[in-house]
């Protein structure tokens, strides 16, 4: 068998661009362009994230009030290694780099890609501000003026607004003559290849990776108790099973809110998280909003996106390299279990919502 006549360094850096390139969410959010020092999966981390202040009046008698800045750094567990392995035969039997690059590199980023996507995406399950109706695909100019008048409402900046849409909404979307003669724009190709255009001051996207949530709740609920400013909540369920998702949507007068975490009923009563605080009176009836396709319409400092290099494994091959907030590191190795060689492509990273203020949820 042929022995590879390039490095692990050369495929790592040849690696990286296209993950770059492949990677629509992440591009899109706020991210720590310096990458900080080697970790492992399952460290807390702490990122300095976008600080919002406020502007005030001037009082010439009280002097100024100066803002406090401690509260812009965050600790975040890095939870998730996408990775993809191959058997090195299959590799060394490519012979040339421009091979190896075809049958594994590019296959390879655009699999870590689909995955880093899909998980960041699924961030709309912290989002209770909602537009839209719920299996009505967005498919004209008023359902992005919905989405920016939400936005607007929330008093979101105007710079660098976003929206990505799933592939259903995007073929509705791209009939429309104002969305498909506007500007394109994007940095990377998946961005660029993936625009829609801007239109009312958000820039369209659309990705495959686009979550669709459905209930798996089907009773009635409603609140046990008066609240008050309250982050758990506990309704009586008409059915004696079942549970609430994380992502769940409850309307209450007028009001939305996302469930935070799986709560299961038991005893014909069920106690959630939920955000915003919820105020309401005893027995208010909660609506579960169906299933419905989770579009995302945000400013990027709504959610972030956090990597870290991988430290190097002791005894094998490896590199890491790290460009703009991303790291990705390629390991070469022996796996003793099944006598073969591996090559292994992974990042190390996580996504935290910052402000879910500064998102709406657009149902489709």
């Amino acid at each position: 068998m042929a022995k590879l006549d390039f490095t692990v360094k050369q495929i790592a850096r040849e690696a990286l661009p296209r993950l770059i390139d492949n990677l629509v969410f992440p591009n899109l959010v706020y991210k720590e362009t310096v990458p900080g020092n080697a970790a492992k999966k399952g460290d807390v981390v702490s990122v300095r994230c976008p600080v919002r202040l406020e502007a005030n009046d001037f009082d010439a008698s009280a002097g100024i009030s100066a803002q406090n800045l401690d509260n812009d750094t965050i600790d975040v567990k890095l939870d998730h290694i996408a990775t993809v392995d191959l058997q090195l035969g299959a590799i060394e039997a490519a012979c040339d780099f421009e091979s190896v690059t075809r049958q594994f590199i590019e296959p390879a980023a655009a699999a870590l890609a689909e995955k880093i996507n899909a998980e960041g995406l699924a961030l709309y399950r912290d989002i209770p501000y909602i537009a839209g109706e719920a299996g009505a695909v967005p498919d004209g100019l008023d359902d992005i003026a919905q989405a920016s008048y939400m936005l607007d409402m929330n008093k979101v900046p105007f710079g660098s607004r976003c929206a990505v849409w799933n592939p259903l909404a995007t073929s509705k979307l791209k009939q429309v003559p104002a969305i498909v003669n506007a500007e394109k724009c994007g940095s990377t190709n998946a961005l660029r290849t993936g625009a829609i255009g801007r239109v009312f001051g958000i820039d369209n996207y659309m990705s495959q990776a686009v979550a669709d949530h459905a209930p798996a709740y089907t009773g009635t609920l409603t609140l046990a108790a008066d609240v008050t400013d309250a982050e758990e909540v506990t309704f009586t369920a008409s059915a004696a099973s079942g549970k609430l998702q994380h992502g769940d949507l409850l309307k209450i007068g007028g009001k939305t809110y996302t469930v935070k975490a799986d709560a299961a009923v038991t005893g014909s009563s069920v106690r959630v998280e939920v955000y915003p605080k919820m105020t309401a009176d005893k027995g208010a009836a909660a609506e579960l909003v169906p299933a419905h396709a989770a579009n995302l319409v945000f400013h990027p400092n709504a959610f972030a996106f956090i990597s870290r290099p991988l430290q190097a494994p002791a005894g094998v091959e490896s590199y890491v390299t790290s460009y703009n907030g991303i790291s990705l590191r390629v390991v070469r190795g022996y796996d003793i279990r099944y006598k073969r060689e591996i090559l292994s492509m992974d990042v190390l990273y996580t996504f935290q919502t910052l402000y879910p203020e500064l998102a709406v949820r657009y149902l489709g």
